[in-house]
């Protein structure tokens, strides 16, 4: 339960990733997807996180950050992409850009997945830190196919339900072709605000690994500032009001961490575009 969120935004940025691919591709590639989150989770995260809690438990935390602020990144950098207009090439439908295309856009969704997939094992990790090391393994595991297949079952719904409305809409009469034609013309409109939701979570996300990581180091004051808000408004609006309070105040701090990041990276991207002329041939 307490990894509801970061599954919802899991299921929710993958789609991103699949928009614009040729219909005969879209469920190769979420299988590519899962598979790559899976072995994210069983051979690299799993391991990892079982060791570091036996040997180093305080290093879960700054590594965890690490990914937080990778995250806050992607997401503003998809951003920028979006309300720059420089998006031209991540436009194009992907069936027209070719397997190398489609081969990047694949490792993108895993890099990603592998943050959010790490969130969820060390959320699990530390509800069981109390059981014995075997338990604790099984348990990850448990949890690594039972999340895999629900993000990635429900990520397939999602970019197949337009083929399955193309059908009812030749296949029926009446109601089930109008249902089926409603699927057909609506699903592009939710790729589409899935796509920003995607966005929208990785930055919250981001933000909120780094507003519990900054707390758990010692630095209180931001995750005190944000908790004492959302109290505030839970008294006054009720719970809806608060969790809201908590991810708005998540994703303006991983979109201000986000933006840092990209300004930086651009800036240096610039600068050795500018060497660049002076030490190569004319």
């Amino acid at each position: 339960m307490k990894a509801a969120g970061v599954i919802v935004d899991d299921a929710a940025v993958t789609p991103r990733y699949v928009h614009g691919f040729h219909p005969s591709r879209e469920l190769p590639v979420v299988k590519r997807i899962a598979v790559g989150s899976l072995r994210n989770k069983l051979l690299l995260i799993l391991p990892a996180a079982l060791l570091l809690s036996e040997l180093l438990p305080w290093l879960l935390t700054p590594i965890l950050m690490v990914g937080g602020a990778y995250l806050c990144y992607e997401g503003a950098e998809k951003l920028w992409e979006l309300v720059g207009g420089h998006e031209a090439h991540a436009d194009a439908p992907a069936a027209e850009q070719g397997p190398e295309q489609e081969e990047h856009l694949v490792r993108g969704a895993i890099r990603t997945d592998f943050i959010l997939s790490a969130e969820i094992m060390v959320i699990a990790l530390d509800e069981v830190t109390d059981e014995p090391l075997l338990s604790r393994a099984l348990i990850l595991v448990l949890v690594a196919l039972a999340i895999t297949a629900l993000v990635y079952g429900a990520v397939a719904l999602i970019v197949k339900m337009d083929d399955v409305g193309l059908r009812l809409a030749q296949a029926r009469e009446g109601a089930g072709a109008a249902f089926g034609r409603g699927l057909v013309h609506a699903m592009p409109v939710v790729l589409s605000v899935l796509s920003k939701v995607g966005i929208a979570a990785m930055l919250w996300v981001g933000g909120h690994i780094l507003l519990v990581g900054l707390d758990d180091l010692g630095l209180s004051a931001p995750y005190d500032a944000v908790h004492h808000l959302e109290e505030e408004v839970h008294h006054a609006l009720g719970g809806v009001g608060a969790w809201l309070t908590n991810t708005g105040a998540s994703a303006l701090l991983g979109l201000a961490v986000g933006a840092l990041v990209v300004a930086v990276l651009h800036r240096r991207g610039h600068a050795d575009a500018h060497e660049a002329p002076a030490h190569g041939t004319p």
